[in-house]
């Protein structure tokens, strides 16, 4: 059925700052692409894991911003403030008790997406990079949460950051070094929680969202790895005909140059 002039003047309209955008960046197509791609027929459930550890992460981001504003990195402050969010602030404990709690649950989502990953064998050829970097969010996420919890500057929090940074300390050759830069002096101190609020609000997380960044990237790129009882094998097929690793360009040269002799 054809569309009025009115139905075609409303679409347009509508349409119309979609365009825009896409003309001058190209967002519009690759989220198009990111969001609308082929995946295998007999995935399930399991494979959605990576997109709950996702999820998590931004839960995490959005309440840890949203208690950054109240929170007061100062030893004399920093119970206070805590108190503050929980107890006066409209929704502070439900946004803090999402943050304290969510943090245990994007670990554990990460280790049940690892799980499935290995199980899967979606780290052999070609995502072993994807592997690598998934072994480093996994790392980068336990520190997050190891600065993060000092940060309520209680007992608790006090003397669990002291066993952490012992345990640190212990790594050959560097621990010391580790334990030096952790603690920021000669015990734990104002230094200690200026330091690791740092590290929980700037430098940890900048380096999760560019990792995140990358193996989406690859994940996009390389596609859903299809489940071990599928007919269909995961990756791209080799090229015979092309070297696939130093072994085959070695013979490739080695051949080449019988060649020339003859």
């Amino acid at each position: 059925m054809a569309k009025s002039a009115r139905q075609a003047q409303i679409e347009k309209a509508a349409l119309y700052p979609l365009e825009w955008v896409e003309e001058r960046t190209g967002l519009v197509g690759g989220m198009k692409f990111f969001l609308f791609r082929n995946v295998p027929g007999d995935i399930n459930w399991m494979q959605t894991l990576g997109a709950a550890t996702l999820t998590a992460f931004l839960v995490q981001a959005v309440t840890g911003v949203v208690l950054a504003m109240y929170y007061k990195p100062d030893p004399n402050s920093a119970y206070e403030s805590i108190q503050y969010i929980s107890n006066d602030v409209t929704l502070g404990w439900l946004v803090r008790g999402m943050h304290k709690w969510g943090a245990s649950l994007f670990i554990i989502l990460m280790f049940l997406h690892m799980a499935r990953t290995f199980l899967f064998g979606a780290y052999k050829y070609p995502r072993e990079l994807n592997w690598i970097v998934g072994v480093l969010l996994l790392v980068t996420g336990m520190a997050e949460g190891f600065t993060g919890y000092l940060l309520p500057w209680d007992q608790t929090a006090y003397w669990a950051t002291v066993v952490g940074i012992n345990i640190n300390a212990t790594a050959p050759i560097a621990g010391p070094f580790i334990a030096q830069f952790l603690q920021g002096g000669a015990q734990i101190g104002p230094d200690t929680l200026a330091k690791f609020y740092s590290l929980h609000m700037l430098v940890i997380p900048g380096g999760i969202m560019a990792m995140i960044g990358l193996h989406m990237f690859l994940v996009i790129r390389l596609g859903v790895t299809s489940p071990p009882w599928s007919k269909t094998a995961a990756g791209r097929p080799r090229d015979e005909a092309q070297p696939t690793g130093y072994r085959d360009y070695r013979e490739g040269l080695i051949r080449e140059h019988e060649g020339e002799e003859s």
